[in-house]
């Protein structure tokens, strides 16, 4: 019989601390949320204060690439007039993998659309250049392969090049 009362007195105690403390963690709930949420804007902050200026490195870095793949400099950067064309269009496939093999590492930083964009432009000039190569004689020159690539490139209604650098503005200035 003096158990009964003793157990009442326990479990009273105990569902009245248990209130106290559920109490307790609902009205400093919001307090550690926003301790959280600040630490993590802060971790963010820190973060982007490192990696924004890699960022920036990579967008000129794909700026370049698209630069230097654009076949109206890619040509007079190769331009040699003793070759033929099956030697300037080794050339130009060759110079067209080594650069994008070289800027491959940036689609770490740079934003998947920018790094789509890379990759189409470099596909379409793969596609010009091989399409110009066909369309040529064996006999021919290396001044022919680039003005049949040159040709090519004027007949289309707008400069991919230019357009692919446009987009990658505009999504950099989102950036900041």
């Amino acid at each position: 019989m003096v158990l009964y009362p003793l157990l009442l007195d326990i479990i009273k105690y105990t569902i009245a601390g248990l209130g106290i403390v559920w109490i307790a963690f609902y009205l400093f709930k919001p307090y550690l949320d926003r301790s959280e949420n600040l630490q993590l804007i802060e971790l963010k902050k820190t973060i982007s204060s490192q990696t924004l200026p890699l960022r920036l490195q990579a967008y000129e870095r794909v700026v370049l690439f698209i630069e230097r793949i654009n076949p109206s400099n890619l040509l007079i950067r190769l331009n040699n007039p003793e070759y033929s064309a099956a030697e300037l269009y080794m050339l130009i496939v060759a110079e067209l993998r080594n650069e994008y093999q070289h800027n491959v590492t940036q689609q770490i930083y740079v934003s998947t659309n920018t790094w789509a964009i890379v990759k189409k432009l470099k596909d379409q000039t793969l596609g010009v250049v091989n399409s110009a190569i066909k369309g040529l004689p064996d006999t021919a020159t290396g001044l022919e392969l680039s003005k049949t690539i040159l040709a090519h490139i004027s007949q289309l209604e707008s400069n991919p090049y230019d357009i692919g650098l446009n987009l990658i503005r505009v999504e950099l200035e989102e950036l900041f």
